[in-house]
């Protein structure tokens, strides 16, 4: 395209330049021509008083040297009444040329060696005809023509060296963003996702950079999306996971026990490789649309029911209050569950056995808080357990769970957040928006801290309100 540019500029202004140069280098050299006879004419219009009063020759020798003798001027008088034929000066021009120059009565141009004559007739007192020669050379004729043409050949081939310097830098400007473009989409091809191309050059190519890079966004995007939804599904085979687990280490001793054991391992790790293997994709949570969301005190209560039986499996006390009436919220119903099933998966999973655990459900007027609480160990760092992929540093763990949460509150606007329980453990809070708006900060930093009390399970829901004063 560069040079494609650069050759049609050079032609069209090649012909450009020979259209105007040609034709005024002809006109600078008529005019040349034309200045120069001028000047020959006025010379033989010198001598023509003279010729008109007197023939004498000394006289009129006289009048030819001082009108201009140098440049070849001569004076041919024609016998007539007994007089004989009077030559003054060099005679260049041929006597047909004379002649007919006296019988026609007009002025007349000749070739000569070296240049040209001016052939002017004068009419005598006597009647005759005298025939003014004067010479014009050819240097004359030519004299400035060949500086003009100079002037007028620089100046043109200045315009096609300009002309073509600005479309070679054209030709740079359409060029250089439409190689970008290729090369962003080569780049792009072999996997780079970050390629992205300068959005710049000619309004064309500018929107085509403009739709390239958005492309490139919806593709990455798109792939993100797809190992999100891999890592989600993934861990939502941790629930399952957990019960063959714990039913697997009931079964005793024995050849099919031991397989039943080491298949459910297997299965566990392949479920961690796909999980740790996506986690790298960026969180994208959709708002729900209109009408769409859930009853959170049923998926609750549902949920609820499922681990209760793994809880008295390992002697683990439960609490479970809030949902004695329907809580809508503008939640999925799967999306829920699966939050549900990593929170209290984390409870099973990360603290001991007859560890005793709570899930509150409060119904505010703008927003539905979420409250799971145990009486583990708790968590040294909240905030780097929130960090997508981490994990708790544990065997097994992918720290997806509470990536899983976050982006479930933050889809409505709302948060998460990681605390200490009054159970003496850990407690998660999930604030579920309901007006769909963004995330009020509720004067706090970072994890809530609060004084532990001495209770049991049941006393969750006598201090539910005290809870959410000091998370608020």
């Amino acid at each position: 395209m560069r040079w494609a540019l650069v050759k049609v500029c050079l032609a069209v202004t090649a012909m450009v330049v020979v259209a105007f140069a040609v034709p005024l280098g002809l006109v600078v050299r008529e005019l040349a021509r034309d200045r120069a006879f001028s000047n020959a004419e006025r010379e033989a219009a010198a001598v023509a008083p003279a010729l008109s009063i007197t023939t004498d020759r000394d006289k009129l020798e006289r009048v030819v040297a001082a009108a201009g003798a140098d440049r070849g001027m001569a004076v041919h008088i024609p016998a007539a009444g007994g007089q004989a034929a009077v030559d003054i000066g060099r005679q260049r021009a041929a006597d047909r040329d004379i002649a007919a120059v006296r019988r026609l009565g007009r002025a007349s141009t000749a070739g000569v060696g070296g240049g040209s004559t001016l052939l002017q007739p004068v009419a005598l007192s006597s009647g005759a005809i005298a025939v003014v020669e004067v010479y014009v050379p050819e240097s004359e004729v030519t004299n400035g023509v060949g500086a003009a043409w100079a002037v007028l050949a620089a100046v043109g081939l200045a315009l096609i060296v300009g002309s073509v310097a600005v479309a070679d830098r054209l030709g740079v400007r359409m060029v250089r963003p439409a190689r970008r473009l290729v090369e962003g989409a080569h780049e792009l091809g072999e996997g780079k996702l970050g390629a992205r191309v300068p959005e710049e050059g000619p309004n064309e190519l500018r929107l085509a950079a403009v739709a390239f890079n958005s492309m490139a966004d919806q593709v990455v995007q798109l792939l993100a999306n797809e190992r999100e939804l891999a890592a989600d599904l993934s861990h939502r085979l941790r629930t399952p996971l957990t019960v063959l687990r714990l039913n697997a280490a009931s079964l005793g001793e024995g050849t099919a026990a031991e397989q039943t054991r080491a298949a459910v391992a297997q299965l566990e790790r392949e479920v961690d490789t796909i999980i740790r293997t996506a986690r790298e994709a960026k969180p994208q949570t959709a708002a729900a649309g209109p009408g769409a969301g859930c009853d959170a005190a049923e998926v609750v209560r549902e949920r609820m029911g499922f681990w209760s039986a793994l809880a008295e499996d390992e002697g683990r006390k439960w609490r479970l209050a809030g949902v004695d009436r329907p809580v809508r919220i503008p939640v999925a119903r799967a999306d829920l569950a699966a939050a549900l099933d990593a929170l209290l998966g984390n409870v099973f999973r990360h603290t001991a056995e007859g560890t005793a655990f709570a899930v509150d459900v409060h119904n505010a007027e703008d927003a539905v808080i979420v409250l799971v609480s145990d009486a583990g160990q708790g968590i040294r760092d909240p905030e780097a357990a929130m960090a997508r992929g981490r994990g708790s540093g544990t065997a097994g763990s992918t720290g997806l769970g509470l990536d899983i949460v976050r982006r479930l509150a933050e889809s409505t606007g709302g948060d998460v957040r990681i605390g200490s329980s009054v159970l003496g453990g850990t407690e998660v809070r999930i604030w579920i928006q309901l007006d769909g708006g963004k995330p009020e900060r509720r004067g706090h930093r970072g994890p809530v801290r609060r004084r532990r009390s001495r209770g049991q399970p049941g006393d969750t829901a006598r201090r539910g309100s005290e809870r959410i004063g000091l998370d608020l």
